[in-house]
């Protein structure tokens, strides 16, 4: 059994090896323009969502649940106003709305996609010679799959209509796999077609496993900050949660290149006999 003085110089090691990366490929100024391309996706994505919870009837997710604990935090005149604009989503046309905002957050999410491109493509050290017609349509591409694999994700938690009893218990497990596992698929897809050197599907899938499970725990975080400190009567507590928002956006995209490093340095221990980040843990170098 590893002494903790192993354990600290072994972790210490795959801090120093992450950062020697991370410096190298310059990820955290790709973090920062996949984070403001988040944040403008924002406001189209939320719209999106809006248009589908009325399209399904399932307003009643705004009315119980996201309403509630918006009005506890916001001044009444602030919170009327946002009100009454989701209102006037619920009553406008279903069908323009979300095709207007499925254009617009495609549009957006699909700057951060070739964001993703250029930062993966340093992590493995790749050269993007594909030209620009094969570049966008596949940004847009992916940009479509992923927008499909989040909105999904999302109704299959928040739009199934709940049950009771034993039934309940059942649904909570698939909604909640099913979400996982849709969220899953579509970060393999965007890890696996990307880059401009395609790596094998079985790494794909590792990568995208560990950058979901490392988001999952950054979004509770971010959730239970919302929840049980966001203030937004105040200046200074409307100010404080905007950082937090841009603070959240800017640790998810490190989240993902976090994933995407680690998973290319495990590639790179099961193919080559240099010493890499399985050594400097576990000592199961080659």
């Amino acid at each position: 059994m590893a002494s903790r003085a192993t354990v600290v110089n072994r972790t210490r090691g795959a801090a120093e090896l992450l950062r020697e990366r991370f410096a190298r490929h310059e990820l955290l100024t790709y973090a920062s323009a996949i984070a403001f391309q988040v944040l403008k996706s924002l406001v189209p994505l939320t719209l999106l969502g809006l248009a589908l919870l009325g399209a399904v009837g399932r307003r009643d997710v705004w009315t119980n649940h996201i309403a509630p604990a918006l009005k506890s935090r916001l001044d009444p005149a602030v919170f009327h106003a946002i009100d009454h604009a989701v209102q006037k989503i619920f009553a406008s046309s279903s069908v323009g709305l979300i095709i207007l905002s499925s254009l617009l957050t495609v549009w957006f999410v699909s700057g951060g996609v070739r964001a993703v491109m250029g930062a993966i493509n340093r992590i493995y050290e790749a050269n993007d010679e594909r030209p620009l017609w094969v570049r966008w349509p596949l940004s847009f591409g992916l940009a479509f799959c992923l927008v499909a694999g989040i909105v999904g994700a999302a109704l299959l938690v928040e739009a199934v209509p709940k049950q009771s009893g034993a039934l309940e218990i059942l649904l909570f497990l698939v909604r909640w796999i099913g979400a996982l596992a849709a969220l899953v698929a579509v970060t393999g897809v965007l890890v696996r077609l990307a880059p401009a050197r395609h790596r094998p599907k079985r790494w794909a899938s590792a990568g995208a496993v560990l950058v979901i499970a490392t988001w999952l725990v950054t979004s509770f975080a971010f959730r239970w900050y919302v929840s049980t400190f966001a203030n937004f009567k105040t200046a200074v507590g409307q100010l404080t949660v905007f950082i937090v928002l841009m603070a959240y956006a800017y640790a998810s995209s490190i989240v993902l290149l976090v994933g995407i490093e680690i998973d290319e340095l495990l590639r790179e221990d099961a193919s080559s006999r240099e010493r890499g980040i399985l050594d400097v843990l576990f000592g199961l170098g080659r």
